[in-house]
C-alpha cells in the first residue's frame, strides 16, 4: 500500500502536458442527447398531420382557392388520361371511330322507313328528316356521354383514388375532353349531311357551340352529381341506362316539340329541350323558339354545375375512406 501511494505521489509532482488532459464526457452526452431528442421532436412536429372537425364550408374562400389550385393542377393529368381513354377505346375496336357514326345513321334509318311506311305521324320538321334525326341523335348522344363520363372515370378510378392522392377534378377534365373529341368525331358526319340533303346555313351556325357546351354541362351536372354514388353502387350506372332510354323519347329528337296537351308539357319541362333545340336551331334555320327556357335552363345548368363541384369535393374523402376499408 506504501509503494502505490508513494508511486502516486511521484506521478502527481511529474508535469503533464495540457493537452493530454481528457475531460470527463458524460455532460457532453447529456447534450448531445438533448439535442438529439429535440431535433427529433421538430421533425415529428413537421410531419404531423392535424385534422379539424371544422368544415371547409365555415371558410368559404380557402375552399375556392384549393379548388382553382386543384383544377389548374391537373390539367396534365387530364390530358394524360384523355389520351389513355381515347387510345384505349379504340384500340381492340375494328371498327373504330366508325362506331360513332353508326347509331344515329341506325336511328335515321328506322324512323325514316316508319314514317314513310306511315306507321308513325311525325309531322313537319325543319330540316329533310333523316337529316332532322341524324342531327338530334348526334346532340343526343353527346349528352348522354356527358352523364356517364363523370360516373364511369369515378368508377374505373376506384383502385387509384384508394392509393394514390390527386386532384379529383382531373377525372371529369378527362371526360369532358373525350366528350368533345368523340362530338368533333361526329361533326364529320353532320357536315356530310348538311352536303348531301343541302341544309341553308345561316351565320348563326357560329354561336351553335355556346348552346351546345352548355348541353354538355347539363349533362357534366347531372353525372358529376351522381358519381359520388356510382363508386358505391352499381345501380347508379344500371339506372342511367334505363332513365336515358326512358328520356330519349321524352326529348325532341326524332319528332319536332309538339305543341298541345299532356305529352307537349312534359316535353316543354324537359331541361333538355331548349338546350338541343337551340342548338339544332343555331346551326340551322338561325330563328330561336325559346330563347328564355334556354337562358334559363342554362344559368340553372351553370349554378348547379359549381354547387355540385363543391359537393363532389367534399364527399369524394368520405367515398375514398369506404372504398379503401
Amino acid at each position: 500500500m506504501c509503494v502505490h501511494r508513494s508511486l502516486n505521489k511521484e506521478r502527481g509532482r511529474g508535469e503533464v502536458p495540457k493537452n493530454l488532459i481528457r475531460k470527463p464526457l458524460k455532460p457532453r452526452v447529456k447534450i448531445l442527447k438533448r439535442k438529439s431528442k429535440r431535433n427529433k421532436f421538430k421533425k415529428h412536429q413537421q410531419q404531423e398531420a392535424i385534422y379539424t372537425p371544422d368544415s371547409l364550408l365555415r371558410h368559404p374562400l380557402t375552399l375556392f382557392k384549393q379548388m382553382w389550385f386543384d383544377l389548374l393542377s391537373s390539367r396534365e393529368l387530364a390530358w394524360r388520361l384523355l389520351v389513355r381513354d381515347i387510345s384505349a377505346q379504340y384500340r381492340q375496336s375494328f371498327l373504330g371511330v366508325i362506331w360513332a357514326f353508326i347509331p344515329p345513321i341506325v336511328m335515321a334509318a328506322g324512323f325514316t322507313l316508319a314514317s314513310q311506311a306511315k306507321v308513325i305521324n311525325i309531322g313537319e320538321t325543319d330540316l329533310p328528316y333523316a337529316a332532322y334525326v341524324m342531327f338530334s341523335t348526334a346532340l343526343w348522344q353527346t349528352f348522354v356521354e356527358a352523364i356517364n363520363g363523370p360516373v364511369k372515370a369515378v368508377t374505373v378510378a376506384k383502385p387509384m383514388l384508394a392509393r394514390v392522392n390527386f386532384p379529383r377534378e382531373a377525372l371529369i377534365l378527362a371526360k369532358l375532353g373525350e366528350v368533345f373529341f368523340n362530338f368533333a368525331i361526329k361533326l364529320i358526319l353532320i357536315i356530310g349531311l348538311f352536303i348531301w340533303f343541302r341544309v341553308p346555313v345561316t351565320w348563326t351556325v357560329i354561336l351553335a357551340p355556346v348552346a351546345l357546351v352548355h348541353l354538355i354541362f347539363l349533362g357534366t351536372f347531372i353525372g358529376v352529381l351522381l358519381s359520388p354514388l356510382g363508386v358505391l353502387y352499381q345501380d347508379v350506372s344500371k339506372g342511367l341506362t334505363l332513365l336515358t332510354s326512358f328520356w330519349l323519347f321524352l326529348t325532341p329528337v326524332v319528332y319536332p316539340v309538339p305543341t298541345e296537351g299532356v305529352f307537349g308539357n312534359i316535353v316543354k319541362l324537359n331541361p333538355v329541350t331548349p338546350l338541343l333545340v337551340t342548338t339544332r336551331e343555331l346551326a340551322t334555320t338561325g330563328i330561336i323558339s325559346e330563347p328564355i327556357g334556354f337562358w334559363i335552363v342554362s344559368i340553372i345548368t351553370i349554378i348547379g354545375l359549381f354547387v355540385t363541384w363543391v359537393g363532389f369535393r367534399l364527399a369524394m374523402p368520405f367515398v375514398v375512406e369506404r372504398v379503401s376499408s
